[in-house]
């Protein structure tokens, strides 16, 4: 039964976002850009674990996993802009956010952080 709330509560979000974003886009931005699926994922974890230290390591890896994320952001605007289609600019900002994960990981490593 937890699976199903655990689904539900994200199709919701997600769902709501899309919808929102047909007609208010600024305010679906900013839904979207909150932190609700990480809390939720928190919220699940202590809940089924009690472990305070779970919740230590999840949350200072979102954070630290956040940066490079958003160069998906920066890129996919600029190539629907340059007139590229919907699922080219998809596959390549992700394959681009993917690249910086991956520089950024290693860079992360050589200062002692690890995600």
């Amino acid at each position: 039964m937890q699976y199903v709330i655990k689904i539900i509560a994200s199709a919701l979000i997600i769902t709501g976002v899309a919808e929102l974003g047909k007609k208010f886009t600024p305010l679906a931005a900013i839904l979207a850009s909150l932190p609700l699926l990480s809390i939720l994922a928190m919220v699940w974890l202590y809940s089924e674990t009690k472990d305070v230290q779970k919740i230590v390591d999840l949350s200072t890896n979102i954070f630290w996993a956040v940066l490079p994320s958003l160069i998906f952001f920066l890129v996919l605007p600029l190539l629907l802009k340059n007139g590229l289609k919907f699922t080219a600019a998809m596959i390549i900002s992700a394959i681009t956010m993917f690249i910086a994960y991956s520089l950024y990981i290693f860079v992360l490593a050589k200062f002692g952080i690890k995600i």
